[in-house]
């Protein structure tokens, strides 16, 4: 039987939105839809354990009023905006591997700032994941709303513009099929962290398409657009 890890990282400071994760979205703090979520998968699946990762003694109460409590203070070197999300990850599941006297399979990392999933897309991703033993991971992502084969430029060093990507389309329907990675949670083997990998984009990486709306609050407008869809019942699914 595979031992399971859930993560929920959480950082104290942020520029964009002041104390995002733990801002009341629709009547929740944000944090709660993720440790929701990581119960959920709890209850249908055996040797789960749920871990929360953050620098701050204030969301760290929040987390503990929503069901999760926590020992662990991640430290001072994973607290700030150069760290890759990786290393927070790895730091975490050695932690409680250490504390808990077991070894982990698998992670599965739920992005508190990315909350538009649903328990049935952690399982569809999950059942994916574990029928091909060579992946090292999955992580769930959208249709992109622009495709870097045919609208999506960057700067040439003589100051003029090109296409990201070239391609013979003449339209973007006929461009390659491209994804937007959507932060919401992504999947990970032991063996992803066994071999100091640094990025989630490996050669042996799935995606899961969600098949509904998924964004990350990553700016006040997005917080707003998010609060509205949810408070209005806009969504055709329940996270």
């Amino acid at each position: 039987m595979e031992n399971i890890l859930i993560t929920i990282c959480a950082r104290g400071g942020s520029k964009g939105i002041p104390g995002k994760n733990i801002k009341s979205l629709n009547g929740r703090p944000v944090i709660d839809y993720s440790i929701k979520h990581a119960v959920m998968f709890a209850k249908l699946h055996d040797n789960v354990d749920i871990a929360l990762s953050t620098d701050s003694e204030e969301i760290k109460k929040v987390a503990a009023s929503c069901g999760l409590n926590s020992e662990y203070t991640r430290p001072d070197f994973l607290a700030n905006d150069t760290v890759g999300k990786i290393d927070v990850l790895d730091h975490i599941l050695y932690h409680e591997e250490e504390q808990r006297q077991k070894k982990y399979d698998i992670l599965l990392d739920l992005d508190v700032s990315s909350p538009m999933r649903t328990i049935d897309d952690l399982q569809q991703a999950f059942k994916i994941f574990i029928q091909n033993k060579e992946a090292l991971n999955i992580f769930s992502v959208s249709k992109p709303h622009k495709n870097p084969y045919f609208n999506v430029v960057e700067l040439k060093e003589d100051g003029f513009c090109k296409l990201v990507k070239q391609s013979d389309s003449k339209s973007r329907q006929a461009a390659p099929v491209v994804y937007d990675m959507n932060a919401s949670f992504y999947i990970y083997r032991k063996a992803f962290f066994d071999q100091k990998l640094r990025s989630a984009i490996t050669d042996k990486s799935l995606l899961f398409l969600m098949d509904h709306i998924c964004f990350d609050i990553d700016e006040p407008i997005d917080f707003d657009m998010m609060e509205f869809l949810l408070s209005a019942n806009k969504l055709d699914f329940e996270i």
